[in-house]
C-alpha cells in the first residue's frame, strides 16, 4: 500500500466499523434485469499496490488485500479522500483473497509459497482469521496439509496433492469455502478450521491449441507449442468461488495451459452438496453442473441476490498471451451473466478499462474491483445501471 494514504484511526472508530459489518450471506450484489442501458465511468476509489482480495461491505466501505499481504478497511468518504485503515496482515508475494464474517470476522487466504512440488513456505497456503484486538491474524486451516491427504486423481502436472488457495467466501452458516486453483478444487472449512471436507472437484477440459501464440517468450528465447488446433486436455484451475441466494456455490475457471480463450467454465453446486464431480463430458449430471462457457481466464465472481453472475477475467485473450507478453494480453472483462429458459445473456461492463485486474464484488448498484495485480493499482468502483437493483449477499 502507499502508505501516504493510510489513515490510522483510532482504536474506538476501527471497531465500531468492523462491528457493523452485515452478517455474512450469500455471493456480492444486487438485482439485475436484462442488461439494458449503459454502465458508467470507472472510478479510483484510493491507490493500492499489487490488490486482488476485495469484499465490498456496503455504506462505502470496503476490504481490500494487497501484494504485501496486507488487508485493510477502505471507508470513502464524501468530497474527501477515502480513508485506508490497515487491519493485519499475512505472508506476502501475491495479494490474498479476503472475505467478512460474521460479527466483524474478516477472512483471509494465501497461495501457494515455495518451488511446485516442493514443501510450502511459512504462512502459505493458510486460511486465517482476524477480528479487532487480536495482536495478528490466527489460523484456521492449513489448506496445503488438507490437500496432501486429498490428491487431485485429475491432476495432469505430476502434483496431485499440491496446493494453491485463491478464491474465498462465507456460508450464511459461517462455514468458509476455498477455491484451491492447484488442487482444481472447493473446499468448505468449518468456524473453528477442525473439519474440511472437499464440495467439489473440477475435472480436466480437452481444448484446441488457440492460434496467435507467439515464437519467442517476453525474453526472445523459443516457444515450442503444438500447431494451432491440436487437442488437448487441460486443467481447470478453480479459482473463484461465490454462494447464490438460494446457498448455492458457483465456481469459475481460469483454465490451464494452453488456456485457450472462450474455454473457461462456470459451475453451480447444488445447496449442501460435498464431493461433487464438475465434469465437462457430462456437464448436466449430479450435483455439479455447468452454468456458463465460453468465458476467458476467470480470476474472481461475484454473485447478486437475483443469481446474476460478475465473471472477472484477468485477459481477455487469457493468462498464457498475459504472461507470453502478447500486446493487448493485459486488458481484462467484467462480464455480467444472467440465466433464463433461453440460456445465459452477457454483457461486458467497462470494455477495455479493466488492466489485469484481480477481484470484483458488488454492492449498491456498484461493482467494486482490485487491480492492476501486479505493481501499483487501486480499488475502483464502477457506477452500474438503473435496472441493477440493490441488495448484497456476500461471497
Amino acid at each position: 500500500m502507499h502508505r501516504k494514504l493510510a489513515v490510522i484511526a483510532p482504536a474506538a472508530a476501527v471497531a465500531l466499523v468492523l462491528s457493523t459489518l452485515a452478517p455474512a450471506t450469500a455471493g456480492g450484489g444486487h438485482g439485475h434485469h436484462g442488461h439494458h442501458g449503459h454502465s458508467s465511468g470507472l472510478k479510483t476509489v484510493t491507490a493500492l499496490d499489487g490488490p486482488r482480495g476485495v469484499d465490498a461491505l456496503g455504506d462505502g466501505r470496503t476490504l481490500v488485500a494487497e501484494s504485501d499481504g496486507s488487508f485493510s478497511l477502505v471507508v470513502e468518504r464524501r468530497h474527501k479522500p477515502a480513508k485506508v485503515i490497515p487491519l493485519g496482515s499475512v505472508a506476502g508475494g501475491f495479494a490474498p483473497a479476503v472475505a467478512a464474517g460474521k460479527n466483524g470476522t474478516v477472512y483471509i487466504v494465501t497461495g501457494a509459497g515455495g518451488e511446485p512440488g516442493g514443501p510450502p513456505t511459512p504462512g502459505a497456503a493458510t486460511l486465517y482469521k482476524w477480528r479487532w484486538g487480536y495482536d495478528a491474524p490466527k489460523v484456521v486451516a492449513d489448506i496445503a496439509a488438507y490437500q496432501a491427504t486429498d490428491p487431485d486423481p485429475y491432476d495432469l502436472e505430476g502434483l496431485p496433492a499440491e496446493s494453491n488457495p485463491f478464491g474465498l467466501a462465507v456460508l450464511r452458516n459461517g462455514s468458509i469455502l476455498v477455491a484451491d486453483a492447484a488442487g482444481n478444487d472447493v473446499l468448505k472449512v468449518s468456524k473453528d478450521g477442525k473439519r474440511i471436507t472437499t464440495v467439489a472437484r473440477l475435472k480436466p477440459r480437452t481444448v484446441e491449441v488457440p492460434e496467435g501464440l507467439p515464437a519467442t517468450d517476453p525474453e526472445g528465447n523459443p516457444t515450442e507449442f503444438p500447431p494451432a488446433g491440436t487437442p488437448i486436455p487441460s486443467e481447470a484451475v478453480a479459482t473463484s468461488v461465490a454462494v447464490g441466494k438460494d446457498g448455492s456455490i458457483y465456481i469459475g475457471e481460469l483454465r490451464g495451459f494452453p488456456a485457450t480463450p472462450g474455454t473457461s467454465q462456470i459451475w453451480r453446486v447444488k445447496p449442501g452438496a460435498t464431493g461433487a464431480l464438475c465434469d465437462p463430458e457430462a456437464p448436466y449430471s449430479g450435483s455439479c453442473k455447468r452454468w456458463a462457457d465460453g468465458q476467458t481466464s476467470i480470476v474472481d465472481l461475484a454473485v447478486d441476490k437475483k443469481d446474476t453472475v460478475y465473471a472477472l477475467s484477468l485477459s481477455k485473450l487469457s493468462w498464457f498471451a498475459f504472461e507470453l507478453g502478447v500486446p493487448g494480453a493485459e486488458v481484462g472483462s467484467l462480464t455480467a451473466l444472467t440465466r433464463s429458459w433461453h440460456g445465459v445473456k452477457s454483457k461486458e461492463l467497462a470494455r477495455g478499462k479493466l488492466i489485469s485486474p484481480g477481484g470484483v464484488d458488488v454492492v449498491d448498484h456498484t461493482a467494486y474491483l482490485t487491480g492492476p495485480v501486479f505493481g501499483p493499482g487501486s480499488l475502483s468502483k464502477l457506477a452500474l445501471d438503473h435496472h441493477h437493483r440493490k441488495g448484497h449477499h456476500r461471497r
